[in-house]
């Protein structure tokens, strides 16, 4: 016979989608074979009564024909000869009746017996086994539930412990119960074959044995094929017994190695290792699904990689679905919703962004080193794993031990430059000169410079409630040294308000040096201080690879025509504040938009440093760069119109000095003027005679009245 169709045990403990979609097609056979056994059995059930209402009839006929002689019919006459027949007819139709009721008893015992118990007894079992699989799947399924909303900010021990124990027995029941009923469904397929034939055997074996009772009709070839069949049927039990064996050791197997994998947490490193060097990978994750504006769902779906793509897959599913292209993309550790191991990717073009929850850390940390070695397109390679791990290995290498003080001495030094370091760098911006290259990187960095992988703010709960409850008549202050009042520099009117999604990846100290230039419009990394931007870009990214560091702080970019800001997108709290004159330079990497750099000049009690902050962005970085070049230039310009506008009001307050002053002067002058008209009129005779001989008598009322019209007069001059 051929092959018999089997469900792999050994993967049910993953329970994949392909798994369930191979069940269902088992189950829906289960459910055929249920159908037609009902049917078949109907039939034979027929057969069965019709045999024994056959033996019933014929057992009758012969009873009715021995009572023919004692029938007294009025017109018949004792007719011996009848009587005789009808006797002879009487004994055959007895022996034919015993025949009958024997074949009815083989029907029962060899047709009827083996499909009754397939039919009450295995079928049955499937249905039974199939809904407790159901129960434990949903049981399953409300414990991984309870599981991943699990509070990271409210942690109780208690509680984690009866989850976790929940998830235990759910996984282990479920396991167990879908082992059991792979394994009923597999041994289906071989009570199945017997169902069929077995019945059909004792009906054929208990008609042959019926008509050799009366008759030698049935050739040795019939009965050739009748031991044929019976032969068969044996090798298939032999079959199904041998194969039920083997399976109930591969589940006794299953039970005792799969224990430690019912738990969710983090197994244990010596028995499942970390493995970096992956580039296919499957399993499990929880899908955030934004249903509004604000709100969100989490949809647990089946993933696996496929090249260079990221599929998808629900449980009801056939085939997986394309959920994103992961070449060149960009994959990082993020917190999101109150949930833990929860990873973000991002699209080569920064347009298509997924965020998923791994069961644990290390499952987090796979799938976030699996998804890096795809976009790297390491998977294209014959040797993919190998390829991986030495990748790996040389980003171990990327960031070497600091080297000694006299060493940074010596690497100063015109006359020694680098080669091994020239090389590295020119490789991370675009072509530079001789003498950049000649730089090495303990040239470009402070000595003993930490990078820092996160925003650190001096803020406390004090500070913090003094931001959120501000009183009148005191100035507003915040957790980041910032006070609630507009300062001069940072004029709500500005003409420039861009805002941009921005990751801090890191900062570090770096040596100033003479400043390069931002070329045009796109900000790419040139000159010195360009190169010192590409060099800490790949320092930073290094260090983040060998210490695992995988979670990015996300903040909103304000840049203005003053400063520029590092926004809380939840709080709307400003963390850092960067003054635009004190911005040096600002640049992207040529190659990866997404990293964009700026250098700044610190001053703070120890003197004045450099410090180069390194951010990722959604391929947004030249528009950063050209958003800070215009405010600078804006800057550039409205200083120069402050300049020329604070010129214009000193000369006009000179020259509203000099005319106060000269029309002190002519005010002075016709004081003088008539002061000696005065004079000259008191030096005068007191009566002179008047051409008609008559004299002029001025009255002192009238006199009085002279001088006041001439101080009126002065007055309004003055006033003028």
């Amino acid at each position: 016979m051929p092959g018999i169709e089997k469900l792999p045990i050994e993967e049910t403990l993953d329970d994949s989608p392909q798994t369930r979609s191979l069940l269902g097609v088992f189950e829906e056979d289960a459910a055929a074979i249920s159908n037609y056994s009902s049917q078949l059995y109907d039939a034979m059930q027929r057969i069965y009564h019709a045999q024994n209402e056959l033996s019933a009839a014929t057992h009758l006929t012969s009873k009715l024909l021995r009572e023919y002689d004692t029938q007294r019919f009025p017109l018949g006459g004792d007719d011996e000869v009848m009587s005789a027949t009808l006797q002879q007819f009487a004994k055959v139709i007895d022996e034919l009746s015993s025949s009958h009721a024997v074949l009815s008893t083989q029907l029962a015992d060899a047709m009827m017996f083996p499909i009754t118990q397939f039919k009450e007894r295995d079928l049955k079992e499937i249905l039974t086994l199939k809904e407790v699989f159901q129960i434990s799947s949903d049981d399953h399924d409300m414990a991984n539930n309870r599981y991943s909303r699990l509070s990271k900010k409210r942690d109780n021990e208690r509680v984690r412990l009866e989850v976790i124990e929940d998830v235990y027995t759910a996984r282990k029941k479920q396991h167990q119960t879908m082992m059991h009923y792979f394994s009923s469904l597999n041994a289906l397929q071989y009570k199945k074959k017997i169902s069929l034939l077995e019945p059909l055997l004792g009906y054929m074996q208990a008609q042959s044995s019926f008509f050799k009772l009366g008759s030698e009709n049935l050739t040795q070839q019939w009965e050739d094929f009748l031991a044929t069949i019976g032969t068969s049927v044996q090798n298939v039990r032999r079959e199904m017994e041998t194969e039920v064996g083997s399976m109930q050791q591969t589940i006794q197997e299953m039970e005792d190695s799969c224990d430690l994998l019912y738990v969710p947490t983090d197994p244990d490193p010596t028995h499942t290792p970390l493995n970096r060097n992956l580039t296919r990978k499957q399993g499990y994750l929880y899908k955030r699904i934004k249903t509004g504006l604000v709100s969100s769902s989490w949809e647990r779906q089946y993933f696996f990689t496929q090249g260079g793509n990221l599929m998808g897959q629900s449980r009801g599913e056939v085939a997986g679905g394309l959920l994103m292209d992961i070449d060149n993309c960009s994959v990082m550790a993020v917190d999101s919703d109150d949930r833990r191991f929860c990873f973000q990717i991002t699209s080569f073009d920064g347009k298509k962004v997924a965020t998923l929850q791994a069961e644990n850390r290390r499952e987090c940390e796979e799938w976030i080193s699996t998804i890096n070695n795809i976009s790297k397109r390491i998977y294209l390679s014959e040797n993919a794993e190998e390829l991986a791990a030495r990748v790996n290995q040389s980003a171990l290498e990327a960031v070497t031990p600091s080297p000694s003080f006299q060493q940074r001495h010596e690497s100063m030094k015109p006359a020694g430059p680098s080669k091994g370091r020239a090389s590295s760098i020119s490789s991370v911006g675009s072509e530079i000169s001789p003498a950049l290259s000649a730089l090495s990187f303990d040239a470009l960095v402070a000595p003993e410079t930490p990078i820092q992988f996160d925003i650190i703010c001096p803020a406390n709960e004090g500070d913090v409630a003094q931001t959120r409850t501000p009183t009148h008549g005191s100035r507003r202050s915040n957790p980041f040294g910032e006070s609630g009042e507009i300062s001069e520099e940072e004029n709500p009117d500005s003409i420039l308000h861009q805002l941009f999604v921005v990751r801090f990846l890191g900062s570090m100290e770096v040596r100033s040096g003479e400043q390069g230039h931002v070329t045009g419009d796109t900000g790419h990394v040139t000159g010195e201080q360009g190169h010192v931007i590409g060099e800490t870009m790949r320092q930073i990214l290094a260090a983040r690879a060998i210490h695992n560091v995988f979670r990015m702080t996300e903040s909103h970019l304000l840049v203005t025509c003053s400063c520029l800001k590092l926004i809380d997108p939840q709080t709307q709290v400003t963390r850092l504040r960067f003054p635009l004159q004190s911005v040096l330079h600002s640049a992207s990497h040529q190659d990866n938009k997404r990293l964009l750099g700026f250098l700044l000049d610190s001053k703070d009690h120890s003197g004045s440093r450099t410090v180069c902050y390194i951010f990722e962005t959604n391929n947004d970085g030249e528009k950063i760069c050209d958003s800070i070049g215009l405010a600078k230039q804006i800057a550039f310009h409205s200083d120069l119109d402050k300049k020329e506008a604070r010129k214009r009001k000193e000369q006009n307050k000179e020259h509203e000095k000099k005319e106060e002053e000269l029309s002190k002067q002519r005010q002075i002058e016709k004081d003088l003027e008539e002061q000696s008209r005065l004079i000259a009129a008191s030096s005068r005779p007191a009566n002179p005679p008047s051409s008609d001989g008559q004299f002029l008598v001025l009255s002192n009322s009238q006199s009085e009245d002279s001088d006041a019209g001439e101080e009126g007069k002065k007055q309004g001059e003055s006033d003028a």
